[in-house]
């Protein structure tokens, strides 16, 4: 009972900042002008879901985007829980400290800050370019972050950059939930530690590989905001605008309250469908499912 009470205060705010903004969906099916009472609102149906088709040709370029984010940020789960096992296997503890501290820091960083230290080092005028057109590498400088033919797999390094470290304590704590005597049994049996790592470690971390995997899965939609926002740029407009980014430049800078609610709407539609069809498939292919 003491700890039902223990986790009611943080069942509320999840209550107040989850589900009570929900009753802000009834804004989708009206024509909705700011400073006019609902009740005074011209009631529109489906009106702005319909128009999501009619303007596909910027909805398919920018769901285009989010999805091929979500496709390079998926083939890179794998480096989080190889960085655990490296971080596990690290025979001495204060480097092992000083690894996981060094990893973890930038997560912790806001994504104003990010883009400063990436434009100082990688801008046309940057670090980078400075030190190259010194040693005379390079004729003329370049722009990565305003490069539109890898602005996706730069924004891809830059997430992994900043949440590896992050990303790696889930694992960890994985690793450590595997009973040490398997390790022992191995030792005894005279598994070297890559032997060991396969068939131990590797093993005991892949249902919560598994598990985050499918929810990444059913979050592809959700690439994030902050990200997107900072680095956006007109010299890369046109392959960095995901859904995120488009729903606040509709609703908040073009005003259009109504259309960017349906967008998040429809957003979360997907995603839940998505999540209940790889839960699903995975329930059929491993037996198990994560709901």
């Amino acid at each position: 009972m003491k700890l039902f009470w223990m986790a009611v205060p943080f069942v509320l705010v999840v209550f107040i900042f989850n589900y009570i903004p929900l009753f802000g969906w009834i804004y989708a099916f009206f024509d909705y002008k700011p400073g006019v009472p609902l009740w005074k609102t011209p009631f529109a149906g489906i009106d702005y879901f319909k128009l999501m088709y009619e303007e596909r040709k910027d909805l398919f370029n920018v769901l285009r985007n989010t999805m091929i984010m979500s496709v390079l940020g998926l083939l890179c789960t794998p480096l989080f829980a190889a960085f655990a096992i490296f971080l596990n296997e690290m025979k001495s503890k204060s480097f092992k400290k000083v690894v996981q501290i060094t990893t973890t820091l930038p997560n912790f960083i806001s994504w104003v800050l990010v883009y400063a230290v990436f434009f100082m080092f990688f801008s046309s005028d940057g670090f980078i370019n400075k030190v190259l057109f010194h040693f005379g590498w390079i004729d003329s400088p370049t722009n990565v972050l305003g490069n539109n033919d890898i602005v996706w797999y730069v924004q891809t390094g830059i997430v992994m950059w900043k949440g590896l470290g992050w990303g790696a304590i889930i694992y960890l704590a994985a690793i450590a939930g595997i009973d040490q005597e398997q390790y022992d049994a191995a030792k005894v049996d005279g598994a070297g530690r890559f032997r060991t790592i396969w068939h131990i470690t590797v093993p005991g971390i892949l249902p919560t590989f598994f598990v985050l995997l499918l929810l990444d899965i059913s979050n592809m939609l959700s690439n994030g905001f902050d990200q997107y926002f900072v680095f956006y740029n007109p010299l890369v407009a046109s392959h960095i605008e995901v859904l995120d980014y488009y729903t606040y430049r509709v609703g908040m800078l073009n005003s259009d309250f109504s259309y960017s609610t349906a967008l998040g709407i429809s957003k979360t539609v997907i995603s839940i469908t998505l999540l209940f069809t790889v839960n699903n498939l995975a329930k059929r292919v491993r037996g198990e499912s994560i709901i």
